[in-house]
């Protein structure tokens, strides 16, 4: 009786071991799962993270690019204006220059005419 009592305390010990070993293995399968579960998790952000940083990276250097083509554009119409302004200048200075030259010619004019009249009066006198 004591023998059999034995075997079976034995038998039920054994089964609680066997039970408690697969529930340590499926516990330690469900962590497994939970922890590649939330790597995928972490991966898939990450990796988006830095799919996105490497857009960004590619947009700040086509904007470098453009904000460098832009100033060397507008530093060739600044000179462009400037060329164009010099320009007014002398047209400016020209056509006073032009007036100038208009004004005495008109003043000579006068003289001769006024030169001319006066020998005609005293070749008719």
């Amino acid at each position: 009786m004591l023998s059999r009592l034995l075997k079976e305390h034995q038998a039920k010990q054994n089964e609680r071991k066997e039970l408690q070993e697969r529930r340590r293995r499926e516990a330690i399968a469900a962590a497994a799962c939970l922890t590649e579960a939330l790597v995928d998790h972490l991966n898939v952000g990450v990796a988006q993270a830095y799919i996105n940083q490497r857009k960004l990276d590619h947009e700040v250097k086509t904007l470098q690019v453009q904000a460098s083509q832009f100033s060397k554009q507008t530093a060739q119409w600044i000179s462009m204006v400037e060329g164009f302004n010099q320009a007014l200048k002398e047209i400016g200075d020209v056509e006073n220059w032009a007036r100038s030259i208009e004004m005495d010619m008109r003043t000579i004019t006068t003289a001769l005419e006024y030169v001319h009249k006066g020998q005609l009066q005293s070749a008719s006198s």
